[in-house]
């Protein structure tokens, strides 16, 4: 549906651009071919693109005493936004029909519109307006609300103009280009700007990457086409950075290149497909690196694994560090995620992973994405716990895991290693935030089952010359994570 948002709440932090508000809208990029302003202007990518540009309308039927979507989250956005619909606040007591518009452009001459899946979440009916004016309802062929993107479909019997996708990955910042958008319903607005940042993120979903721009987006722009000076989409715009709900200069896109397979895998499948490995990956810092024998802290820390998952099946062990995946470098943990899920499903990629001191290659079969589900966390150790013999490490009270620890500290049946009784209070395990009631599994990639074990695997590491140690940990209220800790501790 047709639609923008409104803010909900400021949002800290660079990541989400500290101090203001995101609306769902539109941004630029530019590609790398673009550098120089065309001569003449725009006016002829203009005229290429313009036939292929549709403004997009949608109706939804709300009940008797139906309060206006956007109260209730709908994706990845909605932490950010409401919608704005061209609604009233309070809906009446009786039913009615609303309406919003966005933006979208056609791909392919049989007729397959790109948009946001905001511009059409709930509608009961969808149209689209073509450049010559025409109104035309449109199919839902399929939608992805993690990438916040839809895919349309109109059958008019004839062919019907189109544009192509960028490399959106050659655009680079201080490119011109130029947005085409339907603003507060004035359709077929072309603006233009340049590509201000590139792998922006702005915490709306788990594939962050936006293209930022200066270009005017605003409400109405969503879903409309970011284009370089080829006239070739790089971008679909998609949210703007606003304490007031227009336009100051900051808009984000979504990368052509990260949508396209998603695009293709609606029209095929009906549904985006994602690449999946059945893994959990932490930051490696600089401390890690240095217990691990890295000269610097990158890729992406391997903290747990999903058993008889992708991953597992490939050789893929905690405590790797997947450097490369499918001939790309992973920069950080962030990287990978975004790498896997847009490597086909089925496809064996090759893996170079850091292991245990040395560079290794696995081979490993990509897996499909599926609805993430919800870890248990284990409840907090009760006060006045009786531990029994502890040994001390690292300013830690280490005692050995018996049933009756288990139930008192809530430790599951299958965590097999040491329990942590104890955290002395301005040392390196409590500032890890390494807590009473956790489990360490390993250290320095050894298991261990007794507080002896763990004393052996740091004399090891001291024999090593080591200056830090990689702990892995089973948190009684998180997820499997490693943590450095100091040897200095004793």
């Amino acid at each position: 549906m047709l639609m923008a948002f409104t803010r909900v709440r400021r949002v800290t932090g660079l990541a989400a651009l500290a101090g203001a508000g995101l609306m769902t809208a539109g941004l630029l990029a530019a590609s790398p071919q673009a550098a120089e302003l065309p001569i003449g202007g725009f006016a002829d990518i203009a005229d290429r693109a313009m036939p292929a540009y549709v403004d997009i309308t949608t109706t939804q039927q709300l009940a008797a005493a139906q309060q206006p979507q956007g109260t209730q989250p709908q994706g990845p956005f909605d932490q950010f936004f409401q919608d704005f619909f061209n609604r009233v606040p309070n809906a009446p007591q009786t039913g009615r029909t609303v309406t919003s518009e966005g933006s979208g452009f056609i791909i392919d001459k049989s007729g397959i519109i790109v948009t946001n899946n905001h511009v059409i979440a709930d509608a009961d009916q969808v149209y689209v307006i073509m450049h010559d004016g025409s109104r035309v309802p449109a199919q839902i062929l399929g939608k992805d609300e993690r990438a916040d993107l839809a895919v349309l479909k109109i059958n008019l019997g004839h062919d019907v103009p189109f544009v192509e996708w960028g490399d959106s990955d050659k655009a680079r910042i201080g490119d011109w280009i130029i947005a085409i958008g339907n603003p507060y319903g004035l359709g077929s607005t072309i603006t233009a700007g340049i590509i201000s940042a590139r792998a922006r993120n702005i915490n709306a979903g788990p594939y962050d990457d936006f293209i930022q721009t200066d270009a005017s987006i605003n409400r109405g722009n969503s879903g409309g086409p970011l284009m370089n000076t080829r006239g070739e989409v790089i971008g679909i715009n998609t949210a703007i950075f606003s304490p007031t709900g227009a336009s100051i200069g900051i808009g984000f896109s979504i990368p052509a290149n990260l949508a396209k397979p998603i695009v293709s895998q609606i029209v095929e499948f009906g549904r985006p497909r994602r690449g999946w490995l059945g893994i959990r990956v932490q930051t490696v810092s600089d401390d890690m690196a240095r217990s691990m024998g890295f000269t610097a802290s990158r890729g992406a820390l391997i903290s747990g694994i999903t058993t008889d998952g992708p991953a597992a099946k490939g050789g893929i062990l905690p405590g790797d560090v997947v450097l490369q995946f499918d001939g790309r470098d992973i920069a950080d943990m962030n990287m990978l995620p975004k790498v896997v899920a847009e490597t086909a499903v089925d496809k064996t990629a090759k893996v170079q992973i850091w292991r245990k001191g040395a560079l290794q290659s696995l081979d490993v079969k990509v897996g499909e994405l599926a609805d993430p589900q919800l870890a248990a966390l284990t409840p907090a150790a009760p006060n006045g716990a009786n531990v029994g013999p502890t040994t001390g490490a690292l300013g830690m009270s280490l005692a050995q895991l018996t049933p009756e620890l288990r139930k008192q500290f809530g430790v599951d049946a299958d965590a097999d290693g040491v329990l942590v009784a104890a955290v002395a209070a301005s040392t390196d395990a409590a500032a890890r935030r390494i807590q009473p009631g956790d489990v360490i599994l390993e250290v320095a990639q050894k298991e261990v089952h007794s507080p002896e074990d763990v004393l052996k695997a740091l004399d090891d590491s001291r024999k090593q010359n080591k200056t830090s140690v990689l702990i892995l940990v089973k948190p009684k209220d998180g997820d499997i994570r490693f943590v450095a800790l100091s040897l200095a501790q004793g």
